[in-house]
C-alpha cells in the first residue's frame, strides 16, 4: 500500500472519528463523497485544513478542480506529490 494514501486514510479516520476503521478498509480509488465515505461538503472543509495542517497545501473552494482531487485518496495523494517543492 503507498505510505502516503495510508497516510491520508489515517488523517480522515483520525478526524471523522471512524472508529473501527483500518486504513486498508478504505479502498484508495472509492468516492470519498456519497457512495464512498459518505464525506459531505463540511466534511471537505475540514479535510482540507488537515491537509494544510500536515502537508502544508491550500485546497478550496478556488482551487481549480476541486472535484477531482478530493475524488478519492488515490486522487489526494497525487495532489499532494504535485503541489510538494521538488526535493
Amino acid at each position: 500500500m503507498d505510505s502516503l494514501e495510508t497516510e491520508i486514510k489515517l488523517l480522515i479516520i483520525q478526524i471523522f472519528d471512524l472508529e473501527g476503521l483500518a486504513p486498508a478498509d478504505i479502498d484508495s480509488g472509492a468516492p470519498l463523497f456519497g457512495a464512498g465515505l459518505g464525506l459531505d461538503s463540511i466534511d471537505a472543509l475540514e479535510l482540507g485544513l488537515a491537509l494544510k495542517q500536515r502537508y502544508g497545501i491550500s485546497i478550496t473552494h478556488q482551487t481549480p478542480q476541486v472535484r477531482e482531487i478530493f475524488a478519492s485518496v488515490s486522487d489526494l495523494a497525487g495532489f499532494i506529490r504535485r503541489s510538494r517543492p521538488s526535493e
